[in-house]
């Protein structure tokens, strides 16, 4: 008699398309992607990218494109469509020189971008107020925004310090950040914390999808590097 099969035919057809299936599904799901940043790919809205060594690492380099004040100012990634999940990178802002007085050196990171790139929620740091001798500026230190509808100003006078806080900051210097987002509700940890430094319940866009986007603000020379992106 013949040696007993260890899986009748249908079993063993079963337990390949399985391993097939998951062969496929694991390395994507949940799984850190390394997202090079090219800046000749970088899709530009009012900004100007250039590549650059910047501290020891390899950056890109990001400042508003001339007659961009007061516009969006995005350097969308090509073709990542992002909901739910998590971002991390590396950011490092300071005022331009000859920037107006209110420069903070704007630097951080939008979600969730749409097609219309007026759209967007977005975290973002104001180095200089980290270690401002001022407590109130200090509060200041991280914001939420979700455009065009909830900018800063508007979410500062109707919910104040709900959608800003303290965290330690240095302009100019690397700073970690990771964004953590599921639904509404969206969390900044900055500096490899256990903890976020930011709570936000009500993402103002809704659970949506859109890009990703490196973000800066009026009067900032930022630069970014490492960008990892966890769906």
């Amino acid at each position: 008699m013949g040696q007993e099969q260890p899986f009748p035919p249908r079993r063993l057809t079963l337990v390949l398309t399985l391993a097939a299936t998951l062969a496929v599904v694991s390395p994507i799901r949940g799984t850190a992607s390394e997202v090079p940043l090219d800046a000749n790919r970088l899709e530009s809205v009012g900004v100007e990218v250039s590549p650059v060594e910047y501290r020891g690492r390899t950056a890109v380099r990001v400042v508003e494109a001339p007659g961009s004040e007061g516009g969006q100012t995005l350097a969308i990634v090509p073709g990542r469509s992002f909901r739910n999940g998590t971002i991390e990178l590396d950011v490092a802002g300071s005022p331009r020189e000859g920037a107006f007085g209110g420069a903070r050196g704007f630097v951080g990171v939008a979600f969730r971008v749409k097609r219309s790139p007026s759209r967007y929620e977005c975290f973002y740091l104001r180095p200089t107020n980290g270690r401002a001798d001022d407590q109130l500026r200090r509060n200041h230190s991280t914001q939420y925004v979700s455009e065009p509808d909830y900018p800063w100003h508007r979410l500062r006078k109707e919910s104040p310090g709900v959608y800003e806080s303290y965290v330690d900051l240095e302009p100019g210097a690397w700073t970690s950040v990771k964004v953590v987002v599921s639904g509404t509700d969206a969390r900044l940890y900055v500096h490899g914390a256990d903890q976020p430094c930011l709570v936000v319940k009500d993402l103002k866009l809704g659970d949506s999808e859109g890009a990703v986007a490196l973000w800066i603000g009026t009067g900032t020379e930022a630069h970014f590097a490492n960008l990892r992106v966890t769906p």
